[in-house]
């Protein structure tokens, strides 16, 4: 073999290729430093992967809703919010307790019973004051759930035993619990009965009734709302001897305690009718004998003049609005009281008891 040829250089020296890669052992080049950088970067990846391995990618229905966690826009509620406590009756969480329930014993008349503020129309409702509930107790027709009285300021009261019919005993209550049961202001007198409503009375009973008697008279309400006036009104038709007092089934006053209060114990005695057509009932009214008399300010005619006799059907609507047109063209004549001065207008209740009172002047 031939041998290479030795670059020309000085004896001793290396040549200009080794001295050169001399130069790049001794010295750090751009180059060098990249390739360096970059196994650097593998050696540290590799470690990483084995202490922490990889998680396998997630599936689409198991990544998370994003949208649930950004934050709401402005006005915008969010949806994870705690709801707010509804509000608590404590009259209901009271009901809801069971006698066991660690409670401190009380005494029977500083409870409160339970019927509080459950009076519905057509439901149980609480009757209160002396009148009203001595003459329920009197009445068959009525049914008594409860009897109350605060003790020692009603000590004159019947006995329940002595009434010949299924009555509650009396109970002893707390004033200020039986005021919680009755509507604000009610004068109670100290005693209270807890009843069911009277049986309806339909108005061919009261037909019927009338055709056995030459003279009856029957008050007709139309849409009269105040439980008062409807109360001092039947209390009115009972001193004069009415047969009955008509009113609507609807936009009427209900039955109530406070309408029995004002009836003054007058609602066990006269039948109160509800008819579900007002028009239609003065119809039949008619067929049964009776003259319809509608009390108007605007009446040609006074009460007294009219000169009514046998059966006087009084035909009364309420303050402000009087009576409906169908009502009005209904009656046979339209009366008036001969009021005067500067107030010309009687209340329904006032104006009922001054023509009871005529039409009861003229039959005698």
């Amino acid at each position: 073999m031939s041998q290479r040829k030795q670059k020309s250089g000085k004896p001793g020296t290396h040549s200009g290729r080794d001295s050169q890669h001399t130069d790049r052992k001794g010295k750090s080049s751009p180059i060098r430093n990249l390739a360096k950088s970059q196994e650097s970067r593998r050696d540290n990846r590799a470690e990483s992967a084995t202490e922490h391995p990889r998680r396998p990618a997630k599936a689409a229905d198991e990544m998370p809703d994003r949208a649930q966690k950004r934050p709401p826009r402005p006005g915008q509620l969010r949806d994870d919010r705690p709801t707010p406590p509804r509000h608590r009756d404590p009259h209901r969480d009271r009901e809801d307790r069971r006698p066991d329930s660690g409670r401190r014993d009380q005494p029977e008349q500083a409870r409160i019973p339970r019927e509080r503020n459950n009076d519905r129309p057509g439901g149980p409702y609480w009757l209160f004051g002396q009148h009203a509930v001595i003459e329920a107790i009197g009445n068959p027709e009525r049914k008594v759930q409860r009897l109350v009285r605060v003790g020692g300021e009603s000590d004159d009261l019947p006995e329940t035993a002595a009434s010949g019919r299924p009555l509650p005993l009396w109970e002893p209550i707390d004033r200020h619990a039986l005021e919680q049961l009755l509507p604000e202001g009610a004068v109670h007198q100290g005693i209270a009965a807890r009843v069911s409503p009277l049986p309806d009375v339909d108005l061919l009973d009261i037909c019927e009734e009338a055709t056995s008697r030459e003279a009856a008279t029957v008050v007709i309400l139309d849409q009269v709302t105040d439980p008062h006036n409807v109360g001092a009104i039947l209390r009115s038709a009972a001193a004069f001897g009415a047969l009955a007092v008509i009113l609507t089934e609807r936009h009427a006053a209900p039955e109530s305690g406070t309408l029995a209060k004002s009836a003054s114990g007058a609602l066990e005695h006269l039948p109160l009718v509800r008819v579900g057509n007002l028009v239609q009932a003065m119809e039949q009214l008619k067929e049964a004998g009776f003259w319809l008399a509608g009390l108007a300010a605007e009446g040609q005619t006074t009460l007294a003049g009219a000169k009514l006799s046998g059966k006087v059907g009084l035909v009364m609507g309420a303050e402000g609005p009087g009576l409906r047109r169908l009502t009005r063209e209904h009656c046979d004549l339209l009366v008036r009281l001969p009021t005067g001065g500067p107030i010309a207008h009687l209340n329904v209740s006032n104006a009922a008891a001054v023509a009871l009172y005529e039409l009861a002047r003229l039959r005698d």
